[in-house]
């Protein structure tokens, strides 16, 4: 680790490791929402409703896999599948109330469990890490080419 560019990969190999920041998510809250639900859930609150083709591309996912992963979402009543006002046939998933809910309280367990780790952190150490955060994330969706909507 001579490079900080090799601290970097292996700093953001170990928060990948990190996901759960709330602690172990045990099943035992059957409310818990599982990691492709909750991005999946965020992406079409920020979008608004979208079609397997749409979240495909979003998502660089084959839509066999979003086809699976929508499919456990309508079961679990967490989306709804509406007419695509502008495409025929075909259909959009939109949040549900219950997907609303459980995503909000999800983001807030999230946001909690942030909170306690950056807890002695300055505000301006909190709001630099959020920027530099903020920075790599567009820049790995520009090489990618697929930009993440932002509030």
């Amino acid at each position: 680790m001579d490079k900080p560019i090799h601290l970097i990969e292996y700093e953001t190999m170990l928060l990948g490791r990190h996901q759960q920041l709330t602690a172990p998510r045990l099943r035992e809250d059957g409310d818990r929402l599982d990691r492709s639900a909750y991005i999946l859930l965020s992406r079409i609150r920020m979008q608004g409703p979208m079609s397997i083709g749409q979240l495909s591309e979003a998502f660089g996912l084959d839509p066999s896999t979003l086809n699976r992963q929508t499919s456990a979402m309508l079961r679990s009543g967490l989306v709804e599948r509406i007419p695509d006002p502008e495409a025929g046939l075909a259909r959009k998933f939109r949040i549900t109330e219950e997907g609303e809910r459980r995503l909000e309280r999800e983001r807030q367990r999230n946001i909690d469990g942030v909170d306690r780790v950056m807890a002695d952190w300055t505000p301006e150490e909190v709001a630099a890490f959020a920027a530099f955060l903020k920075r790599f994330n567009t820049d790995i969706e520009r090489l990618a080419g697929r930009p993440w909507p932002r509030p």
